[in-house]
């Protein structure tokens, strides 16, 4: 997944944060692997989903990141050689692909959103969130967040084999629910959560197909050299199927409750990631109807 050394990023679509104080109020959509097991939890064991993700308080939105990534994160050469600059390229070239889209789409255009990155909390405009669920986006502040850890525990805790591409895969889905947010598809999971057939799930496996969608059109961003091989799409499936209902939940529970998916099975995240990948359309995302 090399970058090309030449090209310009734009670190300003990324904030780099500490810690956190208090957002208002909202619900965070596509929360990691942590993030579904933290629900699982308090769905289990009587604790209030709220706590995950607290309420109260001001819009963080006017927050100053806490480093300028501007510094360090300036070509595709730095993003081959730092994670956080990394990070940098793979958003300028989700949302330089986003922009083109909706163009072409006559969608009424393209708003861009930054990414977060943060350590153990961060205030947002969902509410006060942890590192525990995972990479979110908040569509009150339009903002994807995430804490670098996640990857390492992607890997170490649910199996994921990881790598750079695993990494894009992620950031790419909290993006495709930015893109979900700007059409209005979040509107249709509003109030059925939970269960095999759920809007959740609906929404969920359509950002999955949104995250293959932008990885077979990557390289005409001009961000990357050449088309990802087959090696780092199968990371991006490794990935998927790491973070699928049935095996977060076999892991955590010893057992499978299908009633209580919101992401979809593994077999289904990949198999949408990879309709996506292998069309390259958006129009080929509708999870909304018929079967999934």
């Amino acid at each position: 997944m090399d970058f090309r050394d030449n090209v310009d990023l734009d670190a300003s679509q990324v904030e780099n944060r500490g810690g956190g104080g208090i957002g208002k109020g909202g619900i965070a959509i596509g929360g990691g692997a942590a993030g579904i097991i933290a629900l699982i939890a308090a769905l289990l064991f009587g604790v209030n989903p709220g706590d995950i993700m607290g309420g109260g308080g001001s819009d963080p939105g006017g927050v100053q990141p806490t480093s300028d990534l501007a510094d360090k994160c300036r070509t595709g050469a730095d993003a081959d050689q730092s994670e956080e600059c990394r990070v940098v390229g793979i958003v300028n070239s989700i949302q330089q692909y986003w922009g083109g889209a909706f163009d072409q789409e006559g969608s009424g255009g393209y708003t861009p959103a930054r990414t977060v990155l943060f350590s153990q909390a961060v205030s947002t405009g969902c509410g006060q969130a942890s590192s525990q669920v995972g990479p979110f986006y908040c569509p009150s502040d339009q903002r994807v967040y995430l804490d670098l850890t996640f990857f390492d525990e992607l890997q170490s805790r649910f199996g994921a084999k990881g790598g750079p591409f695993a990494q894009a895969y992620v950031i790419a889905h909290e993006y495709g629910h930015h893109v979900q947010n700007l059409l209005g598809a979040m509107e249709k999971a509003q109030g059925d959560q939970q269960g095999p057939d759920s809007g959740s799930v609906r929404l969920e496996l359509q950002a999955d197909c949104y995250a293959g969608v932008w990885a077979k059109n990557a390289v005409s961003t001009g961000f990357y050299d050449k088309d990802f091989t087959r090696a780092e799409i199968q990371e991006a499936l490794d990935a998927a199927a790491a973070v699928g209902d049935d095996r977060i939940q076999e892991r955590s529970q010893g057992r499978v409750d299908p009633e209580a998916f919101t992401h979809g099975t593994s077999e289904q995240r990949m198999k949408w990631f990879t309709t996506g990948y292998e069309s390259g359309a958006p129009g080929r995302c509708d999870t909304f109807s018929g079967d999934i």
